[in-house]
């Protein structure tokens, strides 16, 4: 399965290019908004390719032509304001549902936040954050994608264990961001998680075994 990932150049993203080209059952392309961002994945042999999340759903959907899978991974980072939240983690999500519905790309998986479903437990502070999550999420299962929302909790940079749990309602937790990107590999093709959300923090399950179990 050729799988375009939408965030390429985040802490997420990296992890997953590099899952994705070691994998024997995947291909990768990596979206990254900035032609000086493509040249390192260029270098590492990667397909690579420029769009803008704040651009138009044509440009989004001319990157993912010829996939079979989009990823959404990307996000506005903890260094910005509400405003940049909303385009490009909501407004940004919802045109690269729009465009692999134009491109016609049935395979969408969506890394949200744990407890996005749930608005009580929604964290104080970054409520914005949250809303915007919440949102883009219905706006996918609104649609005739073949979806998977993966609400992981908070991420870390510590090498991950290949172990997690998974949930449709977890209680807070965290996880490394490595950790995400394997499940989500692990995603692509386990029917289990089709057209359905669920939350994943650190565990003592295989990956695998978890999806299966949700």
């Amino acid at each position: 399965m050729k799988v375009l990932v939408v965030g390429a150049k985040g802490q997420i993203g990296r992890h997953l290019v590099r899952l994705l080209s070691n994998s024997e059952e995947h291909d990768v392309r990596a979206m990254v908004r900035k032609e000086e961002q493509a040249v390192t994945f260029r270098e590492q042999g990667v397909e690579t390719v420029v769009a803008n999340l704040e651009g138009s759903v044509e440009e989004i959907a001319k990157a993912a032509e010829g996939c079979e899978a989009i990823v959404f991974t990307a996000g506005s980072g903890s260094h910005t304001g509400a405003d940049k939240t909303i385009l490009v983690d909501l407004d940004g999500a919802v045109k690269t549902i729009e465009a692999a519905e134009q491109a016609e790309i049935k395979r969408f998986i969506m890394v949200s936040a744990l407890s996005a479903h749930i608005r009580e437990k929604w964290w104080e502070g970054i409520k914005h954050y949250f809303a915007a999550k919440h949102y883009a999420d219905r706006m996918l299962m609104s649609t005739q994608l073949n979806y998977t929302i993966i609400r992981p909790g908070a991420l870390l940079n510590e090498p991950g264990t290949g172990k997690i749990s998974a949930g449709e309602e977890l209680e807070r937790g965290s996880i490394p961001r490595e950790d995400v990107a394997a499940t989500i590999v692990a995603t692509l093709n386990e029917e289990h998680t089709f057209r359905r959300g669920f939350d994943i923090i650190s565990g003592e399950t295989p990956i695998a075994d978890a999806l299966k179990n949700i």
